[in-house]
């Protein structure tokens, strides 16, 4: 009986189908992407860069996250259940008072009049060992008073009801008068206990 030979297998297809499959993988494969707090701050313009000597001290509102998550404003200890009442009344200080930020007048000119605006910042600084969860809590308080302070605005000057409801030409003028003014510093060794 004669040997049959065995036939050789086409293998010429087999690369373009394993090319195939690794670009259907890379395509469908999902990567891991680092998350946080995505805040792009908007160039300081050279007439109101100031250093922090220049910066009157009534005008900062220093908030400090300890290692043990507890809040100090301006050195004494608040809850942050309360921090957002706090932050608002600090950046309108609706009566000018002489301990709170110094108000200079600016036009604005979509209302077309002048409006005498808070010059606050907020000190934000945490300690190394304060947990995410808690640093996150406090910055949403203190833009959550921002974004409150920007839909009474919307009120007040355009009737409308809340600041996403303004025109782009109306949004500019409310940033303009409660501009977003949170100074985050690099965490340190605060300590507390």
């Amino acid at each position: 009986m004669a040997k049959r030979e065995v036939g050789e297998i086409n293998a010429g297809s087999m690369a373009d189908i394993a090319f195939l499959l690794l670009i259907f993988f890379l395509v469908t494969t999902t990567m891991d992407v680092d998350t946080g707090i995505a805040r792009q701050l908007p160039p300081i313009p050279e007439d109101k860069q100031q250093t922090s000597e220049e910066i009157n001290q009534r005008n900062i509102f220093i908030v400090l996250i300890n290692a043990q998550d507890r809040l100090l404003v301006n050195g004494k200890p608040m809850n942050v259940e309360i921090l957002r009442e706090e932050t608002k009344i600090f950046i309108k200080n609706a009566a000018n008072s002489p301990k709170l930020p110094v108000k200079e007048a600016a036009f604005v000119e979509a209302l077309g009049k002048e409006i005498m605006i808070s010059q606050g910042i907020i000190s934000l600084r945490n300690d190394r060992g304060t947990t995410y969860g808690r640093y996150i809590e406090v910055q949403n308080e203190l833009v959550a008073a921002y974004t409150e302070l920007r839909n009474d605005a919307a009120f007040e000057y355009f009737g409308k009801r809340s600041y996403d409801d303004l025109s782009e030409k109306e949004q500019e003028a409310v940033r303009q008068i409660y501009p977003q003014r949170i100074s985050e510093a690099e965490p340190k060794n605060i300590g507390g206990k």
